[in-house]
């Protein structure tokens, strides 16, 4: 497992590199994926919130609190004394074919994040919030 989340990691790192400005790729693949965090964790909040526990109420200090948490967690795996350029090196050696891949799973991961939490505010329009607020 942790091996995919470095390969997540390199591919958007390379993704970055890609770009017209190559200027802090490696911190611009770290957004990316703290995001992607972001839309799982929140589409939980929204699963919870419709199947569990209706009263709950997501605040700015949860929201703040779990981005420097998923900020900490990530700049520790990937920044912290440049571990990534390690796991960079391997997943560069692979064969095209594999990267390939890799970049299809990758995008579905993505599209497949996004529509999951499409699908938690769609759950969440469904039910009258008024009987519970």
């Amino acid at each position: 497992m942790k091996r995919a989340y470095y390969y997540l990691y390199y591919k958007f790192f390379k993704m970055s590199e890609a770009a017209p400005s190559r200027w802090l790729s490696d911190w611009k693949a770290g957004v990316i994926i703290i995001f992607l965090e972001l839309l799982l964790v929140f589409s939980l909040i929204n699963y919870y919130n419709i199947f569990f526990d209706r009263y709950f109420n997501l605040t700015n200090v949860y929201v703040v609190s779990i981005a420097i948490i998923l900020f900490g967690f990530n700049y520790y795996i990937f920044l912290h004394k440049d571990k990534w350029k390690k796991y960079a090196e391997e997943f560069e050696q692979l064969p095209k074919s594999k990267n390939h891949i890799g970049s299809i799973i990758v995008g579905c991961i993505v599209v497949l994040l996004i529509a999951n939490l499409v699908f938690s505010y769609y759950l969440m329009s469904q039910v009258d919030w008024t009987l519970y607020r």
